[in-house]
């Protein structure tokens, strides 16, 4: 199966269609939250998220202590920050996912997104979109074959094997062996 999802064209057709379809649900939650009549602020949803946790079943115990806490002494405080990265980043991940570029990084981040809302206790869409995500990261560059991955991936490629050949050459400047 995962060599049909990395390999196959019929899967990169079949991907690219999951992919837009979560590129589009993604600018949309985006851009609703940039060109709001109202300013996005998120201190309403994180004060809720604080306020009543994700709770286990049948008890008074946080599920996501570290993460409760997290929200209550960073992301409230630093809310101004929120603001910013929330809707641009729910944005830049749709964007990336329409075109094609830097499929798996963009999912990455939309998949980080995603659990962030359902540690805080937002089901909403999230579980569909993570299902879908994971289908889209397990195939890796085949998911943006048909999008600008097809070109950005050979040059990222090549920079990135100059590199690792640049740090294997070893300075003039040093002596070839610890004798010398």
């Amino acid at each position: 199966m995962m060599n049909w999802l990395r390999g196959s064209k019929l899967a990169a057709a079949f991907l690219t269609l999951m992919r837009l379809y979560l590129g589009v649900k993604w600018v949309m939650a985006g851009w609703h939250k940039i060109t709001g009549e109202k300013a996005f602020d998120a201190s309403g949803f994180l004060s809720g998220a604080i306020a009543k946790p994700v709770l286990a079943s049948g008890s008074n115990d946080m599920l996501y202590v570290s993460y409760v806490s997290f929200l209550k002494n960073f992301a409230l405080p630093n809310v101004g920050i929120f603001n910013v990265i929330v809707p641009w980043g729910e944005f830049l991940v749709g964007l990336g996912l329409l075109l094609g570029a830097l499929t798996t990084t963009a999912i990455f981040f939309g998949l980080f997104m995603n659990f962030m809302y359902i540690f805080s206790g937002t089901v909403s869409s999230n579980p569909w979109f993570i299902l879908l995500g994971f289908i889209v990261i397990a195939a890796g560059a085949n998911a943006g074959k048909f999008g600008m991955d097809y070109w950005i991936l050979p040059i990222l490629r090549g920079w990135f094997d100059n590199l690792l050949i640049s740090l294997r050459v070893k300075p003039k400047y040093l002596p070839s062996s610890p004798n010398d």
